[in-house]
């Protein structure tokens, strides 16, 4: 199989060259402006983050992309899906307030935000694929409506998937809250109560009701209701610290095929282009409402028709990188060199661009072209 082009330039500016005109350049040498989009409604699929975490992208590298597509003749909107766990982002007017509250209000960005699967996370089209594990996807209605999909995406660690990237961005992110269900059915975590402390963290974060603290002669303990229980995980980032909670062998790998599987039903058929900057490499994704340090210096940002082989890259160029000094890695005493796996040793972020591979979307095989 022919390499995929993955176009990259680094964080370093000058005088003449800022970041937001560095990114302006990279689009353009990576294709996106010569897209036939005139008149298109295009998607910009990005992650408005949870309030309270720092670590998504600015609001002024959207601007970049929107602005380009303006040029083009496009008709972009930034849009996400609702989630499955407490939060700002659960129904469309909280998400909406929480994006206008980190910058991604129309006066900033030069285009309006649409929550994809609607008010409640209910308006979504069963899209018909050829998957492995699923024969349809849950997609949120703008999404599906939309003629053009563009993944803007803060490249991050995940305590679900390994790595945060384009496929997850798209499949996980354009999920309406049935689909997310379905995604993380196959992983019900489960509590290790000699870990546990009783800190009761996994009760707050959960969004099914299906935690609950017992009394055991040893303390507090939290109890998880498996029939109540979603999967969605925040459990698992909550309790990080005392690593309590785990999901079963396994049930990662199974997430990671089911989100490339819905990143395929969201691109199919349709033009799609993918930039990700990898840059404040947190710990976990930025659906939570904190965000650590991170855990690798700026890489820099990286752009393609492929998101495969976008991932790919990125994740390679971020294994590359030494731990922070500090971080979350750096404290994690057996490491494999695997930052990802470090981080979160119950994924296997490879799994999900090797399925991604397998259903054609594109190719882990890459040429790394520097602007």
């Amino acid at each position: 199989m022919e390499k995929a082009k993955v176009y990259y330039t680094d964080f370093r500016t000058n005088a003449n060259q800022n970041l937001l005109d560095k990114l302006r350049r990279l689009i353009g040498k990576a294709g996106m402006t010569d897209m036939p989009l005139e008149g298109k409604f295009t998607a910009i699929k990005i992650h408005f983050g949870e309030p309270g975490n720092l670590a998504f992208l600015r609001s002024n590298y959207a601007r970049v992309v929107v602005d380009a597509l303006k040029d083009m003749g496009a008709r972009p909107f930034l849009t996400d899906s609702n989630t499955l766990y407490p939060g700002m982002r659960r129904n469309a007017l909280d998400h909406i307030d929480a994006a206008y509250m980190n910058g991604f209000s129309p006066l900033q960005t030069g285009c309006h935000v649409i929550i994809a699967d609607g008010l409640l996370g209910t308006d979504f089209v069963s899209v018909p694929i050829q998957g492995e594990y699923c024969d349809h996807a849950l997609i949120g209605r703008a999404a599906v409506d939309a003629e053009a999909i563009i993944s803007l995406t803060h490249f991050k660690c995940h305590e679900g998937t390994g790595i945060g990237g384009a496929l997850k961005n798209l499949g996980m992110g354009f999920g309406s809250t049935a689909g997310k269900r379905e995604m993380h059915c196959d992983g019900k975590p489960t509590v290790d109560e000699e870990c546990c402390i009783g800190c009761g963290m996994c009760l707050k974060q959960c969004g099914s009701d299906a935690i609950t603290m017992v009394q055991r002669p040893q303390g507090k303990k939290a109890v998880i209701d498996t029939e109540k229980c979603s999967g969605c995980g925040r459990c698992v980032g909550a309790c990080h610290k005392q690593g309590a909670i785990g999901g079963p062998n396994g049930s990662n790998d199974m997430l990671n095929c089911k989100i490339s599987e819905y990143a395929m039903a969201v691109i199919q058929d349709k033009p799609h282009f993918h930039i990700e900057l990898v840059m404040d490499v947190s710990p976990y994704c930025d659906c939570h409402n904190e965000n650590d340090a991170p855990v690798i210096a700026d890489v820099g940002m990286f752009a393609s028709f492929d998101p495969v082989a976008l991932d790919t890259a990125c994740a390679e160029a971020a294994l590359r990188m030494e731990p922070l000094p500090g971080s979350l890695l750096a404290a994690r005493e057996h490491r494999t060199g695997d930052h990802f796996h470090d981080v979160h040793p119950t994924t296997n972020w490879r799994a999900g661009v090797e399925h991604a591979q397998k259903l054609g979307m594109g190719t882990m095989a890459y040429e790394l072209i520097k602007v």
